[in-house]
């Protein structure tokens, strides 16, 4: 009886020697990747800026009623959120088309100074040195993701896009108003990792505006004439973000 129990012994050893070892690492979801559509949801932070570019044209100073230049740039970046919706097309083994609609919250902070020092106010007791603008913006981006080999339940990959995005929040009676529509390309990487019931994939992308967000402060009735020297101080906006997304798939 004792030789029976070594002679399997010796078979369970033999048969766990000669696997391989990565056939020991328990594939989670061995298929997902091969579905032809599949879907998730995201969620995430945003850092959210301005390429910020000088007018440099000469303002009446609202206070001093001096003829001042003015220059504006972002004195913080403050963080925001987004969420969305992923769909993914498997277009071969290791390329997916992704179209990837969400809605985003961002806040940027203008702060304005002068060259000869002189202070900066507008509305007394509303508007300082100092304007945030708040952008609510629906985001339409397309992206092509390229992934690496699978290696257990790690898969890490690269994505690049670009897309379209629309501003929902507009409030015309502040001092600086961004214009509706932008533009972007997108560019990141992340990894997939393989659970049980879901495949979580963690990434970071950075993302750069191409259309003026600067709406002009010509035939704005609503805008104060001692607020629209925030307006044209600047002539030209562009947007860029860097962006930590969680993906649920």
């Amino acid at each position: 009886m004792a030789k029976g129990y070594r002679f399997i012994f010796l078979c369970v050893l033999c048969s766990i020697l000669c696997t391989p070892l990565r056939a020991q690492v328990a594939q989670n979801r061995p298929y997902v990747d091969d579905k032809l559509f599949h879907f998730g949801f995201q969620l995430g932070v945003n850092f959210s800026s301005f390429f910020v570019t000088d007018s440099e044209q000469p303002i009446v100073n609202p206070i001093t009623g001096q003829t001042e230049i003015y220059h504006a740039g972002v004195s913080s970046l403050l963080p925001g959120f987004h969420v969305g919706f992923v769909s993914d097309l498997r277009l071969c083994q290791y390329l997916n088309l992704r179209f990837c609609p969400g809605l985003q919250f961002s806040n940027r902070t203008l702060s304005y100074k002068t060259e000869s020092g002189n202070p900066v106010q507008g509305t007394p007791g509303v508007y300082g040195s100092k304007i945030d603008i708040l952008a609510i913006p629906v985001y339409l981006p397309l992206y092509l993701k390229w992934s690496a080999a699978r290696e257990g339940n790690f898969r890490p990959y690269v994505i690049a896009g670009g897309g379209a995005s629309f501003n929902v929040s507009r409030d015309r009676e502040k001092p600086v108003v961004l214009n509706t529509t932008d533009y972007f390309c997108e560019v990141g990487f992340g990894v997939d990792l393989y659970f049980r019931w879901f495949k979580f994939c963690p990434e970071i992308t950075y993302r750069i505006g191409f259309a003026n967000q600067l709406y002009p402060s010509q035939g704005r009735m609503e805008l104060a004439p001692q607020d629209v020297f925030y307006t044209d101080a600047i002539s030209k906006l562009t947007s860029h973000c860097v962006c930590l997304t969680f993906n649920f798939e």
